[in-house]
């Protein structure tokens, strides 16, 4: 019996590049771009293994858990690892970044992320950027969380390897990624003899036997429903629009932070508004409650709710409003807010929950 899921004929790999520039006219780049059959760590990973190797020095930026992971790989790579962590509460600043560098002259690779939807926070890589530049180290970018919420220049920006994720701004899949690479990063990729070849990690290959023969033939059968599924959310954001999906994005965040504001009970878990992600709000539960059964009361209310208690050890004081994609809306946003603060009363907690639906719809039309 036919499926419609199953039955499709194969991908081709005159339509696997079409998707590929179609990634690069959203990242406004001229570098080339590959688009990677797995999950963003996939990448990720491979991006720091063929950039860092034993003696090399890197600088890893960690305001959040995906910050701790990179350096993890920079130093099973050989490389010696400067670790510049912020609390998870703000982002990092150029000046920081600077001073790093000037300490650590011999530093030849920068690792950030930019937006952490684990914690909520966003950093500003432009002014990153910059410093990095100046000082000539690799830079490579978690864009993962940000493309698509908020903008994103990494040619602009002096980012040699941008890796992006489909499933949360995007509003696509989880099991497709992709990176753009700079011409420095392939030298740097091809000079190192540590760099995986060969291998499921190696970009390299993508290189040598897709992008230099001429993305006539793929190195391995695509992700064919991955594939596809990229494709229509391409398709669906130039519909919409970047700019359009940025800010719906922009208004989800500042609806989220007021209304939580008014609420009561929770507070922004990220000090200033200016360092929140516009992908995810963070919130700060009330002392003596329990996140993560918070949350669990709040999803009882409506378990489609983008509701989910922090990772690790703080899932007893965070809880997370993901509010991205088709969920960046502000219906989602002021349901959310409800159901937390059903919860809340649940708790012996006083919320607010009207005030919490008229501010966060007053912010929303800002």
């Amino acid at each position: 019996m036919s499926h419609p899921f199953l039955d499709l004929p194969p991908l081709t790999a005159a339509r696997f590049a079409a998707i590929e520039r179609r990634v690069a006219a959203l990242l406004d780049t001229e570098a080339d771009v590959v688009i990677t059959q797995g999950e963003a760590l996939l990448p990720l990973e491979g991006c720091i293994r063929g950039g860092a190797r034993p003696g090399s020095a890197a600088l890893n930026v960690v305001t959040g858990p995906y910050g701790q992971t990179f350096g993890n790989w920079l130093r099973d790579c050989g490389a010696v690892v400067t670790d510049l962590e912020v609390p998870f509460h703000t982002a990092v600043t150029a000046q920081q970044i600077a001073g790093a560098l000037e300490r650590h002259p011999e530093i030849d690779f920068v690792s950030l992320v930019h937006a952490e939807a684990a914690t909520g926070n966003t950093n500003p890589v432009a002014e990153i950027g910059e410093v990095v530049r100046a000082h000539g180290a690799l830079f490579m970018l978690d864009a993962v969380a940000s493309v698509g919420a908020e903008p994103l220049l990494p040619d602009a920006w002096g980012v040699d390897l941008c890796v992006i994720g489909a499933q949360k701004a995007m509003g696509g899949p989880a099991g497709v990624s992709a990176v753009s690479v700079s011409e420095r990063a392939w030298e740097r990729f091809a000079a190192n003899p540590a760099a995986p070849r060969r291998s499921y990690l190696s970009l390299l290959d993508w290189k040598e036997r897709w992008i230099d023969g001429g993305r006539k033939a793929l190195l391995h059968a695509p992700a064919q429903l991955e594939m596809l599924a990229l494709e229509a959310c391409l398709e669906r954001i130039e519909a919409e629009g970047p700019a359009a999906l940025m800010a719906r994005h922009a208004s989800a965040a500042a609806a989220t932070r007021a209304g939580a504001l008014a609420l009561g009970g929770v507070t922004p878990y990220v000090h200033e508004a200016g360092d929140a992600a516009p992908v995810a709000t963070t919130l700060r539960s009330p002392a003596g409650v329990d996140a993560s059964d918070l949350v669990a009361k709040a999803l009882a209310v409506d378990p489609s709710l983008p509701l989910v208690a922090g990772g690790g050890a703080l899932s007893a004081e965070m809880i997370r409003v993901n509010h991205y994609g088709v969920d960046a809306t502000c219906d989602v946003v002021q349901s959310s807010l409800a159901a937390l603060g059903a919860a809340l009363g649940e708790h012996g907690v006083g919320a607010d929950a009207e005030g919490a639906r008229r501010a966060a719809a007053e912010a929303w039309q800002k």
